[in-house]
């Protein structure tokens, strides 16, 4: 499961770096393969950076979400859970030394 996400994850990434020099080849290569004007070249070109762009969004969004079922499956706690837990320790912790301090009061 992870090595689909990481191949995916680098499939994105992939598409996304395409270079500029790359982009002025594949522009070249169009215009002369298809008869495409430069103007369409290029809008072509920016419709496929975008693509990659959506694309790799939609991968990190996957991939988070499955790495949180897969911490959730084991019995690992988010950070906002964690933080939470802290809060409650920590006030918990501020009760018991205030009961402490009245028994002690107490018994005098």
């Amino acid at each position: 499961m992870f090595e689909l996400l990481e191949k995916m994850m680098l499939t994105g990434v992939g598409a996304m770096s395409m270079t500029q020099k790359k982009a002025e080849e594949m522009l070249g290569e169009m215009k002369e393969r298809f008869n495409v004007s430069e103007e369409e070249g290029k809008a072509f070109l920016e419709k496929m950076r975008k693509n990659a762009e959506d694309t790799q969004k939609k991968l990190e969004e996957m991939a988070q979400e499955e790495i949180r079922r897969a911490a959730e499956r084991v019995g690992v706690v988010t950070m906002d859970e964690f933080e939470k837990l802290q809060k409650k320790v920590q006030l918990l912790d501020r009760h018991v030394k205030e009961l402490e301090k009245q028994a002690k009061e107490a018994q005098r």
